[in-house]
């Protein structure tokens, strides 16, 4: 079983149907489980802090413009 980490990161924010895609500088992507509003972030540079769950996924605790 893993234990959750917990990640601050920055990057862009895409859309991507169900799961929106924060692309980071050194080109990787998460995949994004967020709640709140974030649509009129989309195409911006973000900052997100969340938990680790899955190999990609990150549940966004808070999303704000970088």
């Amino acid at each position: 079983m893993h234990r959750p980490t917990r990640h601050e990161l920055a990057g862009i924010l895409l859309e991507n149907g169900l799961y929106p895609i924060l692309r980071v500088p050194d080109g990787g992507e998460w995949r994004l489980d967020i709640l709140k509003r974030h649509k009129h972030l989309l195409g911006t540079r973000v900052k997100v802090v969340g938990t680790r769950d899955g190999f990609d996924l990150l549940a966004v605790d808070h999303i704000e413009p970088a």
